[in-house]
């Protein structure tokens, strides 16, 4: 299926002379069954039915079969948040007991779950582990061990893990993958065509894209998303509302065009910033400087939107006065929407993993802005450094 049909009319054929161009919102929490015989049928297979909308409903299945082909993936479900599916995915997959690797470095709240406060309370254990080196995973790899878990890039320092080669590993020994996807999209990276078992995502991000919208996305084989639904997704109710699907329906119909004006908006950005005299190093798949580069260009189609800098300068007022003085940026966290934003490290200080994010690292998400525009807010901003 090319990606017009998909984001277009997939799930949305003309059926007879007419059809709305937009679906319809199927705003419900219930279904009626006009008599018991199929009510007792649409019981006795609750994946299949329309029963109540914490399972099944139009707008939302509409959502998942969209997201599943832009994956490339046979099946989806879609949540309240992406936490919700990251947490369901790999519930899906342990046990009291069991072993999870995980990248170093993950999303925070991914690392909360895994060794804080949730999984290590069942006896779950994690090793954190360099993923970047082959070497590194399989040295971690225990008779316990059902769950590899990658970001690929992560979310600040901007890593990636060799997919397919990481894939390859995992099947040979039984041990499940799942590749956050959040970073790339389903446009620009598909890990399952590389081997991955479950891609998540978080989908406030780009496929929400207007800083409107909270959900998740999990996406892998019918098998495993059937079990995930009768299970963990059923059972925690971490469900996306009606109306949140179908306000994803609509971004979806400009994923394309948004993405690939910020891919392109932020590599000239990135150029510009990997000469300046006043930024010392640019974290970034598609940069210049990134020894992963060629990595990068392999699995990736494109880069998205987000990167970092470390800035010469050490000060912290400096740098502080640097983020005061952009205009078209905002200080905020998440990113993926249609604004720029900006975050400096720095307020990390005292919750950050010590020696992971120094003082002069700058993270920057690339809106939908003029790249122009952004150009000059960056160029007269460090003026202050």
């Amino acid at each position: 299926m090319d990606l017009s049909y998909i984001i277009n009319l997939l799930g949305e054929e003309i059926e007879g002379d007419v059809s709305a161009v937009s679906p319809p919102l199927y705003m419900t929490s219930n279904y009626r069954y006009a008599s018991v015989d199929s009510f007792r049928k649409a019981i006795a297979d609750e994946r299949e039915s329309l029963i109540y909308s914490r399972g099944n409903n139009q707008t939302i299945n509409l959502l998942c079969r969209k997201l599943a082909a832009l994956e490339g993936a046979e099946d989806c479900l879609v949540f309240g948040s992406g936490m919700a599916a990251i947490s369901a995915a790999i519930l899906s997959q342990v046990s009291s007991g069991d072993h999870i690797i995980c990248q170093q470095h993950p999303y925070s709240w991914t690392n909360t779950m895994l060794n804080s406060n949730i999984l290590p309370r069942f006896r779950v254990s994690v090793s954190m582990v360099d993923c970047t080196e082959l070497e590194n995973i399989l040295n971690a790899i225990k008779p316990e061990t059902r769950v590899i878990y990658l970001e690929s890039p992560n979310s600040w320092t901007f890593e990636l893990q060799d997919i397919e080669a990481i894939a390859m590993i995992a099947k040979e020994r039984g041990i499940i993958t799942i590749l956050d996807n959040s970073f790339s999209s389903p446009l620009f990276q598909q890990p399952v065509k590389m081997g991955i078992d479950l891609v998540v995502h978080s989908a406030s991000k780009y496929l929400g894209g207007h800083s409107d919208l909270v959900g998740g996305v999990c996406c892998g084989s019918k098998q495993m998303i059937d079990k995930i639904f009768r299970n963990e997704f059923m059972t925690f109710g971490g469900i996306m509302s009606p109306f949140s699907a179908w306000l994803f329906l609509r971004s979806l119909r400009t994923l394309h065009i948004r993405m690939n004006h910020i891919s392109s908006s932020t590599l000239s950005i990135v150029n510009f910033l990997e000469k300046h005299p006043k930024i010392s190093k640019v974290y970034y798949p598609f940069a210049v400087g990134n020894p992963q580069r060629v990595l990068a260009e392999k699995q990736m189609l494109k880069g998205s939107g987000l990167f970092s800098v470390e800035t010469v300068s050490k000060d912290t007022t400096a740098i502080e006065a640097f983020c005061n003085k952009l205009k078209y940026f905002s200080l905020a966290v998440s990113w993926g929407g249609h604004e720029s934003l900006v975050i400096p490290a720095l307020i990390f200080s005292d919750v950050r993993q010590p020696g992971f994010l120094p003082d002069n690292m700058i993270r920057f998400s690339i809106g939908l802005e003029e790249t122009e525009v952004l150009l000059a807010d960056i160029e007269n901003a460090l003026k202050e450094l």
